[in-house]
């Protein structure tokens, strides 16, 4: 009879444990799913010739490097309605028009295909930008310009 007990109270014990780990699963998913990454937002319209030579250059390998893992290329034609989670984005007649998003608040953005070496450059520049704003973007920046004043 005490073997029954015991058998019962280790079934019972793995049971809530199962049912523990469930919920808390069910709840880490919740929060990594409200929480939205940052994300490359191209701005670009049909005879775009730099649309195409980035399209050619830089889009086959993006979502394969470091850059492209932190922040996703995501593509809106500019003659089509704006998405309603992009409401925030001041879109601009040049493309394209790459915009880092993060969330619904803008980081910044590079105008124009600069070339392959400048895109990586000013994308570079925006996900630090990108850092700074969520590690304390002031003392960041202060920081950076400080190294700068005393170079």
């Amino acid at each position: 009879m005490n073997k029954r007990k015991k058998l019962a109270s280790k079934a019972r014990i793995s049971e809530y444990f199962s049912r523990a780990v469930v919920i808390g699963a069910f709840f880490i998913a919740l929060s990594v799913s409200s929480a939205r990454a940052a994300e490359l937002v191209m701005f670009q319209q049909a005879g775009c010739q730099w649309c195409e030579v980035f399209n050619r250059e830089i889009a086959p390998i993006y979502g394969k490097t470091e850059e492209g893992l932190r922040a996703p290329l995501r593509r809106v034609d500019t003659s089509r309605p704006l998405p309603p989670d992009l409401a925030f984005v001041k879109v601009e007649r040049l493309t394209p028009l790459f915009v880092l998003v993060d969330g619904s608040r803008e980081i910044g953005r590079i105008r124009g295909y600069p070339g392959e070496e400048n895109f990586w450059g000013l994308l570079g520049a925006l996900l630090k930008k990108l850092d700074a704003s969520d590690t304390g973007g002031e003392h960041a920046q202060l920081f950076d310009r400080t190294l700068l004043a005393n170079n």
